[in-house]
């Protein structure tokens, strides 16, 4: 079995690593297999990123035949052991499984489940869309990023070349797949600054600035939006934008911006119990029976839950949830709500907050 040490230097810079937990606790992972089924393949090369003295070291245990795999198990878990998590990409659904089931296979005294795990791809599979990502592969986020590899193996040749490997023993060849994961694992690291993406839409940001920008539109329509200028809790390692609705949000390192659009005019409140309201046709409103119990009959009809409302004039902004009350809608199953952009509410940083949080979730989550 080989063992090979090489430092690495990733950009620790622009990302908040220790979010992770204390770093050294965490063990970052890729493992290479012959296959992607274990009943059928066996795991020859395991790779781990780790911290020492401050510098990021990259560690492989390798098998030169078939026969190695328990060695390769024994090391890597003896050496994993003083760690208390590990960080992988789609580990969850390939390297975790594959290994606990060699493990197995080979009756092995030892247990993954003593590991948290922290799956890159599963915090980051949420914001595919809201990344505009074609593709959540490791290399395509990598590339999203402008990392760079010197691995150039493709699916097919890493096959034929880890067989060939095997078999003869080849040391070029082994040089090229310690290479694969050498990147596979600088890779790995490198994208972590991605989950400044999911610290948006999972820890709370601050509204440092907003007001009413008017505009005209396509159409030479007048309109006005409100923008939020936004303090991000990670710097975002890309330029990032995103458009829904009438929410708009561009994001660079610590900065956003969100941009939502005004509804100015006559919006209506629907009242819960329409039962206990008279619709009024020629004034198009609904009141209570007690207010109406004298207009004349003829004037008057049983509310029903579509046109029991009253109807207000003023400036407002969209919202998809109950968040701020009173609620206006255009129509009674419009499913967008609307609330009144009043002076009180322009002056409440914390509601502005709330507010820049609900429309960040919209734009991933719409209905």
């Amino acid at each position: 079995m080989k063992t090979v040490k090489t430092p690495i230097k990733p950009n620790l810079t622009t990302y908040p690593y220790e979010k992770l937990g204390d770093l050294q606790d965490i063990l970052f992972m890729d493992i290479e297999t012959t296959g992607f089924s274990p009943d059928s393949s066996v795991l020859y090369l395991i790779g781990c990123a780790y911290i020492e003295d401050g510098i990021f070291n990259v560690i492989q245990w390798m098998a030169e035949n078939y026969d190695e795999e328990e060695a390769v198990l024994y090391a890597f878990y003896n050496f994993a052991s003083s760690y208390k998590k590990l960080v992988h990409f789609n580990g969850n659904h390939f390297d975790i499984p594959f290994m606990s089931s060699r493990i197995e296979e080979l009756d092995l005294p030892f247990d993954l489940r003593i590991f948290e795990g922290i799956d890159i791809y599963k915090r980051l599979k949420p914001y595919k869309e809201f990344l505009k990502l074609q593709s959540l592969k490791q290399r395509s986020i990598e590339e999203y990023m402008g990392l760079e590899r010197e691995d150039t193996l493709g699916g097919m040749e890493l096959v034929n070349a880890t067989n060939e490997y095997l078999q003869t023993g080849d040391e070029d060849i082994a040089s090229t797949l310690l290479l694969h994961n050498l990147d596979d694992l600088k890779g790995l690291v490198g994208i972590v600054p991605m989950l400044a993406v999911t610290d948006l839409f999972t820890e709370n940001i601050r509204v440092t600035k907003a007001g009413r920008n008017p505009y005209t539109d396509a159409d030479g329509i007048a309109r006005s939006e409100v923008i939020m200028e936004l303090a991000l809790p990670s710097p975002l390692p890309v330029p990032v934008s995103y458009g829904w609705s009438d929410c708009y949000f561009t994001g660079e390192g610590t900065r956003g911006k969100l941009r939502v659009s005004v509804y100015q005019g006559e919006l209506k409140y629907f009242y819960p119990n329409y039962k206990e309201y008279y619709y009024l046709p020629d004034e198009d409103v609904a009141v209570h029976k007690s207010v109406a119990a004298y207009v004349d009959p003829s004037k008057r009809e049983n509310a029903k839950a579509s046109n029991c409302y009253t109807k207000k004039c003023g400036i407002f902004l969209p919202q998809w949830d109950p968040l701020f009350s009173p609620v206006f809608r255009q129509a009674y199953k419009e499913p967008t709500m609307y609330f009144e952009l009043t002076d009180e509410f322009k002056h409440d940083p914390k509601r502005f907050a709330t507010y820049a949080k609900h429309l960040l979730q919209m734009l991933v989550t719409p209905y």
